[in-house]
């Protein structure tokens, strides 16, 4: 670590972006795969340790924040249509709501934020490909059902279209029928 130079933390969680760093202090701060490099110019060294001192405070602290949506999808490689459907369905269990005020927009915004020891758990046993499997059948599944209702459907508008036409004509009934002709000669039907 040199006054001036680069100061590298390890990164084991994240770094909120709510570290109250100066704006100088936030464009020196990078990102080097799992290293964060604060690096600044020799003569800044006012600025330096106080935004060193940020950094390492703001680290103590990360693996207790919750996770947000956007990270748990970058953490469990998953998508937002599938972290939606397993937090609805029970699967990806929330740690509650947050609401901000974005910059610049009228609204408020409601989310649901992660617990970020339950999102490691997850990440270890590697629950997200054991639930695209999951799904993946249910799906192969419904499509069976489907399949099988469609058909079933299909066979009963045949047989209710083959029972609505009469198989014979009305003479040719009245023909198969046993004294019918006798009837007929008696002069009971005309």
């Amino acid at each position: 670590m040199g006054i001036g130079g680069r100061l590298r933390f390890g990164i084991s969680g994240r770094l909120h972006r709510n570290t109250h760093l100066p704006l100088v202090s936030r464009n020196s701060l990078t990102v080097e795969g799992k290293t964060l490099v604060l690096a600044m110019p020799d003569g800044c060294e006012d600025e330096f340790k106080p935004a060193a001192i940020i950094i390492t405070r703001a680290l103590e602290a990360i693996e207790t924040l919750p996770v947000i949506p956007r990270e748990i999808e970058d953490i469990l490689t998953i998508s937002k249509t599938e972290r939606r459907r397993w937090l609805e369905d029970g699967r990806l269990p929330s740690a509650g709501t947050r609401t901000v005020k974005l910059r610049g927009r009228a609204r408020q915004i409601t989310f649901h934020v992660f617990d970020p020891r339950v999102v490691e758990e997850l990440l270890d046993r590697g629950a997200a490909d054991e639930w695209r499997e999951e799904d993946a059948t249910a799906k192969l599944e419904n499509r069976r059902r489907a399949a099988y209702k469609t058909k079933l459907t299909r066979s009963l508008k045949k047989d209710m279209k083959g029972n609505l036409q009469p198989k014979a004509s009305p003479q040719e009934a009245s023909s198969s029928l046993a004294g019918w002709e006798e009837f007929g000669k008696n002069g009971l039907l005309r």
